[in-house]
């Protein structure tokens, strides 16, 4: 995602990394880079120029602070970071400000207009907004009012029994009538919010406007969502334009992100139609749908990450004091391969590998450009863990050269690879049962300070000896039974 922006942000940093004064002429290196980013991709052009003016207004004459306080420190500032600041303040103000809300009017019913063009991931769209109202408390109604797209009414039923909501449709009636009959069927059902899936097209005509312009007489909706394929990059600006100017937008939510997005939508639409960006899809779940935050997008094109959106990610999936129990075990040293088997699906829950490490403020340890996360190498470690026994997931010393090659054939994986994963987790249970036994050495390892070690001993309680003795006592029953066996042969 956004990869190409990021990229000329990167190289502007490049530019000016180690310089300890920085003259007119490195703006000018740092902010052609940056230009030339933008435009592939495919930033409208004023948007563009706009940006790069502001940016190079606030950074040519102005006198860098290099040493400020902060909480009674005193830190150093570059005059590279102090550019890159610049930067962030005006990606920020360039999407901003925010406005996520949506409106709900005094009747008894509320409605919201789901328009945008055919393609754009309207109907999934529609789904994971009316998921977002269910957990907020209302009771949405999703109306199916695209008549014209096969299998239109059929995918919209679909989800609205994944989600355990009712969807309305009326077979023969025009969208208009559907969305109006829809209104009072609301009431009926107990429902305060109805979400219209109307009609798209390859392209905005007057059919299709005409439609949409009778759909908003007849029902007052208090909020017209426009959904962008984030991947159509500056026709998104005409789209929206066209769309703002007949049927007056609430607000815009940005599709697709996740996918292969030049990003020229998201850095365009909101400067040009004067609308919000309201929520970012990312993904097929109905769950990925998160509210826009300009600082958090402004702070990943920038390879800081977003360790925000990345709390709320964690906090939508995970339960509190299952986390701390969890914890707990770690750094005890009993985590086994049936607790790392919950995390890994805790993850999939999160979205994809490369939106998660997109979130981690690596910086330039981050993922090089170009190169893919395997979301599968996930599903291969999932099949690994379901090939053990109970037994052999709840005690991970258990394993040996011939259990190995069994669990190999199960999950159909190389034997290199099972080990692979068996030595990655040993060296972490191993560090993590060191950190809570307060080895200052295992401390030093993570780069905290090793004066931490008493204080994590007081509060870290102790694994029982008893369970190593139990296991012991069970191995060598093991291996009694096997000569037992073979005497008798």
């Amino acid at each position: 995602m956004l990869e190409m922006i990021t990229g000329g942000f990167k190289k502007a940093q490049d530019l000016l990394q180690g310089k300890a004064t920085i003259q007119e002429k490195h703006i000018e290196d740092a902010i052609r880079e940056i230009r030339l980013s933008l435009l592939e991709a495919d930033v409208e052009f004023h948007v563009v120029r706009s940006f790069i003016d502001r940016v190079k207004d606030k950074a040519i004459g102005e006198i860098v602070q290099t040493r400020v306080s902060h909480a009674g420190k005193k830190l150093k500032a570059t005059p590279e970071q102090h550019f890159i600041k610049i930067c962030y303040d005006e990606l920020a103000s360039l999407m901003g400000p925010v406005d996520t809300s949506l409106h709900f009017g005094s009747r008894p019913v509320s409605a919201i207009m789901m328009v945008g063009l055919q393609g754009s991931g309207k109907t999934t769209t529609t789904a994971k907004l009316a998921r977002y109202l269910q957990k907020s408390g209302k009771k949405p109604m999703m109306v199916a009012a695209d008549i014209y797209r096969p299998a239109a009414i059929e995918q919209l039923k679909v989800l609205g029994r994944r989600l355990d909501l009712p969807v309305f449709f009326a077979p023969g009636k025009t969208p208009p009538q559907i969305c109006k009959d829809a209104l009072e069927a609301a009431q009926f059902k107990g429902c305060n919010v109805v979400l219209f899936d109307t009609a798209g097209r390859t392209i905005v005509d007057d059919v299709l406007m005409h439609e949409l312009e009778d759909i908003k007489a007849v029902t007052a909706p208090e909020n017209i969502i426009l959904v962008v394929d984030a991947m159509i990059g500056q026709e998104s600006v005409n789209v929206a334009r066209e769309f703002d100017r007949r049927l007056d937008i609430s607000g815009f939510i940005l599709t697709k992100l996740d996918g292969d997005a030049r990003g020229g939508a998201a850095l365009s639409i909101k400067e040009v139609a004067g609308k919000p960006i309201k929520f970012l899809g990312m993904g097929e779940s109905l769950d990925r749908l998160e509210e826009f935050r300009p600082e958090g997008l402004a702070s990943r094109i920038l390879g800081m990450g977003d360790i925000v959106g990345l709390v709320k990610d964690f906090e939508e999936v995970v339960d509190e004091k299952k986390a701390e129990e969890d914890a707990e075990k770690l750094l005890r040293g009993d985590f086994t391969y049936n607790d790392f088997l919950k995390q890994l699906k805790v993850m999939k829950k999160m979205g994809s590998l490369t939106d998660l490490i997109a979130k981690l403020p690596l910086g330039q340890f981050g993922i090089p450009q170009g190169m893919q996360v395997d979301d599968r190498e996930l599903m291969r470690v999932e099949a690994v863990i379901n090939s053990m026994t109970v037994f052999e997931r709840e005690h991970p010393d258990c394993l040996n050269e011939s259990r190995v090659a069994r669990i190999s054939r199960g999950c159909g994986q190389p034997r290199n690879k099972v080990a692979e994963l068996m030595g990655r987790f040993n060296t972490m249970r191993g560090l993590m049962r060191n950190l809570g036994s307060g080895k200052k050495k295992a401390l030093g390892k993570l780069g905290l300070d090793p004066s931490l070690a008493g204080a994590l001993d007081e509060q870290i309680p102790r694994a029982p000896k008893k369970n190593l003795v139990d296991l012991k006592k069970k191995k060598n029953m093991r291996k009694a039974l096997k000569k037992a066996k073979r005497r008798n042969r």
